[in-house]
């Protein structure tokens, strides 16, 4: 990654799908003026623009065999998993992947720490984005107790040197920061208790966080002074506005790593075999009762 922290690549002369040419969007986000959605811009267009050009770096790294990690770290209910979703939600799930791991089995526990994070590293060719990290050891785990005071500066002192492996290796790292007040985070959690829809998304550690707001904000900060590197930068995204943070998120990773269009030329359907062939009788197989019509 360059000094202002975008990541380099190599870029071909060659031309590829229709034109070959690269999205942007740095340019863009320079020259473009702050929008307001529902003002100056529709959140779901902007999102379907952002999901099409989201598909076409996923091609990308298909075609160089590029190795990219996202890490989605912040606050409880900040919009973490919104962004994931929407970032995923139009890719190849062989591509790119989601990482959410749940807490440590005794046996990990007793592991190098990194250690159970190690397998989910992508191959050539694919995205992992991680909904939460091997920062939950700065995180919860500091605050709550979970580690001990040698582990946790032991943390500080490997993370960096860990992360500087990934990116020696080749890996593209970046890293989110979601931020949201308190005020906020207090009125997610009363809309996740009142949807049944949404009760599950709530834990015992997310209500005992609110206990901790300072502690929380205090880790974060011994946290970045030591894990906001040149070669990986932490990027804070305002989370106050659902909508507004997807679609910033979204528009940042897309600025990060240059691309092409891959689009491969629209494929043209093959006649239906229509062969002679006698088929089961349909009253012999099993349908589904269609109660809904």
């Amino acid at each position: 990654m360059g000094s202002n922290g975008k990541h380099k690549h190599e870029n071909d002369s060659g031309k590829h799908g229709h034109d070959g040419k690269h999205f942007n969007s740095a340019v863009a986000l320079k020259n473009e003026a702050a929008m307001t959605i529902g003002k100056d811009c529709d959140y779901e267009k902007e999102l379907s623009r952002l999901q099409v050009e989201l598909v076409k770096l996923q091609e990308w790294i298909k075609h160089k065999g590029l190795r990219v990690v996202i890490l989605f770290e912040g606050r409880d209910a900040a919009g973490k998993g919104g962004a994931i979703k929407r970032i995923t939600e139009s890719l190849n799930p062989r591509v790119c992947r989601v990482v959410a791991l749940g807490t440590p089995t005794d046996r990990e526990k007793t592991q190098w720490y990194f250690q159970r994070y190690v397998p989910h590293l992508p191959a050539a060719g694919e995205m992992v984005l991680f909904d939460r990290s091997w920062y939950n050891r700065a995180g919860v785990e500091r605050v709550m107790g979970f580690c001990t005071e040698q582990e946790y500066q032991e943390f500080l002192q490997s993370c960096p040197e860990f992360e500087r492996m990934l990116i020696r290796s080749g890996i593209i790292l970046v890293k989110y920061w979601f931020s949201v007040s308190d005020e906020e985070q207090e009125r997610r959690f009363q809309d996740r208790m009142n949807k049944p829809t949404k009760r599950w998304k709530l834990s015992p550690m997310d209500l005992e966080s609110r206990k901790h707001w300072v502690d929380y904000s205090r880790a974060k900060d011994e946290m970045f002074a030591v894990t906001d590197l040149k070669q990986s930068p932490w990027h804070v995204v305002n989370a106050e506005d659902k909508k507004a943070a997807r679609l910033n998120v979204i528009r940042h990773l897309l600025s990060l790593i240059p691309y092409k269009d891959l689009t491969p030329e629209p494929l043209k359907l093959p006649p239906i075999d229509k062969s002679k062939y006698v088929r089961p009788p349909m009253q012999e197989q099993n349908f589904v009762p269609e109660v809904y019509r």
